[in-house]
């Protein structure tokens, strides 16, 4: 058994590096003023989640006893601390991102924030005009005399702390709270000779507080925001009415404990022992901000209009060359299996299959899962369209889907309201799949056309989410297909399947098979070699297999996004192992495995990360590309995300990121009987392209635009007779 504890890294705080690695981007002058400051916001919004949901795991786990290690030896409280230290580490960087780099550059740029003491006097009218008829009428000052007793504070709003002159001795001050609540006016826009000026409306309360509080002396106010624990699960074991249970814990998140108190420095000593009392956090849940607080609201300022040139060029996703958008989507399956690559390809023939499916009369029944979609979801319409044209319809839909939860119980009432067959997910598991299965009646017989994805079934996602949808009516996968989805919806036994697997029961025990393999060929001499690109690497048993095959001589390389717990190079342990993180424009999402298995490359993709909550505590599906073509693309990607050096950053023995010298060449082989080989990655000479860089989401953008570009050019030098009808 290997010692996990040499090559393993912390959950919690390796996602912290990943969220490092996105506040790079903010850094980077070669991204466009408004994206870098995009970055930034998203930074602040993933922290939200972190602290809702892993930061109130651990608490929870305190509050109950719980207290157990990790791998590598830290306890519930250890890690807390730890995340902490960190966590204000990388919001100290945050500020100074925004106040030294981004704020002046956008000030030169002509997006002017104005402070208290800045405005014009036409802007001081502006000012008291918003506050006179918006302000005063929307947000409501309340006196907190108990803090048992104050109202809900709703999370990740802005509020206003207000410290009032109290009425003597034994009263020396007084309290107030103005919460901003779900009201969304943020940044009041100002006149402005040139380019576009604000003000923060915590900025107009300060200067505008004893409006608020008349025959009252303001001493101070602060503005200040709460995070609060999203960590609020239902149990589904009991048989009770799912939906309605879900809608509870959807209530019961909005009063749960806080899990990180954030404000503005300039607080009083009595506004903050007043806050530490009414929300009941202690030292390490405070941060205190330089800037403003919330800065993923900071997202606003990104759509200003008469910015563009601040703004990466927009990029419409490409036609697939493979699908003729004259011709039906079935006869395109018919013909081929088609790989489509999001968002360099267009999501639309996803779109069309459903579409179509609704209208054919020959199509009798859709299968479908729903774990997230768009609120004005194009394919729940096609869902709805269909059964009220007869076709026997079933949906899954995950009302677990963290913070989707509420758009999901909207669908899955509007969906049964239409004749849909909804089926509220899986007791005791998450459904996270992606598959969608059309049966339609054809003169040989009933053809299953299918779709495989390892993203969202989501049209405005697959524009800036990179994943895999594959199209295909190949039979053993579409018979796989229909046995799954019976077998999930009709509570029966997982069968044996003939290509797909499945989690949590199947999916695990068929990868680690796979990697095996590569283990054994490697200690007999041959070439083993496995590429993943996957979002996160946390599961102990898979960092086991691949640290057993490293050792065995089998070269490993993998494109991890997020969360990476192996230490790739650890010398004995994980020395030919290769790790690399690409953040970009697009959000890296997709998942796809190669094994060299002899020569006999098997592809696979999957909705599945290595995690053990995808392994073992999800409905997840495993699907191999069959399709020679469709095989080469995926293989192709993989090698391209590999060999960036532009956004890639490669995982040290140490557990840091750094910029890669240089592409990876083609990984030694040595002559076979040799035993453990150990790859050798030289530094590239100025000469060598790979010297200058591959920026792997350029390139594919190339690759889909000239491919776009090709095939429109052979349609129309290409002339098709119109034949007479038989």
């Amino acid at each position: 058994m290997l010692n996990l504890s040499d090559v393993f890294m912390n959950r919690e705080l390796s996602w912290l590096e990943f969220n490092q690695r996105v506040l790079d981007e903010a850094c980077d002058s070669s991204v466009p003023l408004l994206e870098r400051l995009k970055f930034l916001a998203i930074t602040a919004s993933n922290l939200d989640e972190f602290f809702m949901v892993r930061v109130g795991s651990l608490l929870m786990s305190l509050r109950t006893g719980e207290n157990a290690a990790d791998p590598t030896g830290l306890s519930a409280l250890d890690q807390l601390n730890a995340m902490s230290r960190r966590a204000q580490k990388m919001a100290a960087e945050q500020y100074r991102i925004y106040l030294e780099q981004l704020e002046p550059a956008l000030t030169e740029a002509g997006i002017r924030r104005r402070r208290p003491g800045q405005l014009t006097e036409r802007q001081m009218q502006v000012v008291e005009s918003v506050f006179h008829e918006q302000l005063q009428a929307v947000l409501t000052p309340i006196a907190v005399h108990d803090p048992a007793r104050f109202p809900l504070l709703f999370g990740r709003t802005v509020n206003v702390a207000v410290q009032l002159q109290g009425r003597g001795d034994d009263e020396p001050w007084r309290f107030a709270v103005i919460p901003f609540g779900s009201y969304d006016l943020r940044y009041i826009t100002l006149p402005s000779a040139s380019g576009a000026e604000f003000v923060m409306t915590e900025d107009v309360i300060e200067m505008l507080a004893e409006l608020f509080f008349p025959g009252q002396k303001v001493i101070a106010t602060v503005p200040f925001r709460v995070t609060r624990n999203a960590d609020v699960t239902v149990s589904d074991d009991d048989g009770a009415d799912l939906l309605a249970e879900m809608e509870d814990v959807l209530e019961d998140r909005k009063d749960s404990f806080c899990t990180r108190l954030e404000l503005a420095d300039k607080v009083t000593p009595q506004l903050l022992e007043f806050l530490k009392s009414l929300l009941r956090v202690g030292v390490r849940d405070i941060y205190q901000a330089p800037g403003p607080v919330g800065l993923s609201d900071l997202m606003q300022l990104t759509s200003i209009s008469g910015f563009d040139n601040l703004l990466y060029s927009p990029w419409t996703p490409c036609p697939s060359p493979r699908i003729d958008p004259g011709e039906s989507i079935f006869d395109t399956m018919k013909q081929q299996d088609v790989l489509l690559f999001h968002p360099y390809e267009s999501f639309e023939p996803v779109l069309r299959l459903l579409s179509e499916a609704a209208d054919d009369r020959d199509v009798v029944a859709i299968k479908q899962t729903l774990y997230r979609t768009s609120r004005n979801s194009p394919i729940v319409r096609s869902l709805i369209r269909a059964a009220e044209n007869g076709k026997n319809v079933t949906v899954i839909v995950e009302l677990k889907a963290r913070f989707d939860e509420a758009r999901n119980i909207e669908w899955a009432r509007q969906l049964e309201y239409s004749g849909v067959q909804v089926i509220y997910g899986v007791r005791g598991l998450k459904t996270h799949a992606k598959a969608c299965i059309v049966v339609r009646r054809e003169p040989q017989g009933f053809q299953r056309y299918c779709h495989f994805g390892t993203g969202n079934y989501n049209e405005i996602t697959s524009r800036f989410y990179t994943d895999i949808s594959l199209l295909t009516c190949h039979r053993d996968l579409g018979n796989d297909a229909i046995s799954w989805f019976n077998a999930v919806t009709g509570c029966s036994q997982i069968l044996q399947f003939s290509q797909i697997e499945s989690a949590p029961i199947g999916l695990r025990e068929k990868i680690l098979q796979m990697i095996r393999v590569e283990t054994e060929r490697a200690r007999n001499g041959d070439r083993g070699h496995i590429m993943a690109k996957l979002n996160s690497l946390a599961d102990p048993i898979m960092i086991e297999a691949l640290c057993e095959a490293s050792q065995a001589g089998v070269e490993i390389d993998l494109n991890i996004r997020g969360i990476c717990c192996l230490k790739p190079g650890v010398p004995g342990r994980s020395e030919n192992i290769r790790i690399v993180s690409i953040i970009d424009r697009f959000l890296e999402h997709a998942r796809i495995l190669y094994f060299h298995h002899g020569g006999d490359e098997r592809v696979f993709i999957s909705s599945a990360d290595w995690m053990p909550r995808n392994l073992d505590r999800r409905v997840e599906l495993l699907v191999p590309i069959l399709d020679d073509t469709s095989k080469r693309r995926a293989i192709q990607i993989l090698r391209t995300c590999l060999r960036d050096t532009r956004k890639a950053r490669l995982l040290t023995s140490d557990g840091l990121y750094l910029q890669p010298a240089g592409a990876d060449p083609e990984p030694a082989v040595s002559a076979p009987g040799s035993g453990r080989r150990r790859r050798k990655t030289p530094a590239p000479t100025p000469t060598d392209p790979a010297a200058r860089g591959v920026h792997s989401q350029a390139e594919f953008q190339r690759r889909a635009k000239e491919a776009a570009e090709a095939a429109f050019e052979r349609n129309r030098t290409t002339f098709t007779p119109i034949e007479p009808m038989q």
